[in-house]
Formats: C-alpha cells, sequence, structure tokens
C-alpha cells in the first residue's frame, strides 16, 4: 500500500502535537530562560542591575550579601538601601 502525501502530514502533526503534550514544554523553558540572559536590556532583556538567577554561585554569593547587609544597622548601611525620598511635598495641593 503506497504511502499519500496526506498520511504523511497526518503523521508529523500528530508527531508535533505529541511533543507539546509530552515534554518538549520543558525544553522551550529552558531554551527562553538561556535566551532572555542574551537579549539586551535596550530592547527588553534583563537590565544591568538584575539580581543574579536562583542556583548559580553568583545567586548564592549575592543572598549572602544581601543577608550581611540586612543585619548591619541602619546608619552603617550603604547610600543603595536608602530609600527614595518622597516626591509630594507636604501641604502642596
Amino acid at each position: 500500500m503506497p504511502t499519500s502525501a496526506r498520511h504523511i502530514v497526518t503523521i508529523i502533526t500528530v508527531a508535533l502535537a505529541g511533543c507539546g503534550l509530552s515534554g518538549c514544554g520543558t525544553i522551550n523553558e529552558k531554551l527562553a530562560a538561556g535566551v532572555s540572559d542574551a537579549i539586551p536590556a535596550a530592547i527588553g532583556g534583563l537590565p544591568a542591575d538584575a539580581p543574579p538567577r536562583p542556583g548559580t554561585a553568583k545567586y548564592d554569593e549575592y543572598m549572602r550579601e544581601r543577608e550581611r547587609k540586612r543585619l548591619l544597622p541602619a546608619s552603617e548601611r550603604g547610600e543603595e538601601t536608602k530609600p527614595a525620598p518622597s516626591s509630594q511635598q507636604d501641604g502642596a495641593r
């Protein structure tokens, strides 16, 4: 029995649809995480001051430093941890 073009198209369609249900989603998730790191901030990528991703050595170091700064008294913390001044003036309407 010869295979027609319709059978081939049907088989390919079923295979691709099954891929979406069986695990290709996890592959796409991992690819998206890697690709998003390579996109420049100017066109919507991660900003330069974004914290490192969880699960990396840099993330563990970042969390240790963050905890160290949290435990410091407020008077000894750096300028980067102080809240920004309010933009509203008292009593102005």
